[in-house]
């Protein structure tokens, strides 16, 4: 899953942790170190890694503001 173009931006997920629960999470992309993500989550106030082949849907909220 290619979200590392999308570092700086703000993306919600359709997201099944390790124990097959669901979640929708709404996250900062930090960055993408193979198949994991850093990002900060909104829901959980923290920075979280997550498994790219966990990610069931995403989409683009917010594209990062670039400064001129």
């Amino acid at each position: 899953m290619a979200i590392k173009k999308h570092v700086g931006d703000i993306i919600e997920m359709i997201y099944l942790d390790q124990h097959g629960d669901m979640s929708q999470r709404t996250i900062k992309v930090i960055s993408q170190r193979g198949a994991l993500l850093v990002a900060y989550c909104y829901t959980k106030q923290s920075i979280r890694t997550f498994s790219t082949d966990n990610i069931l849907s995403w989409k683009l909220i917010k594209r990062a503001t670039v400064a001129s």
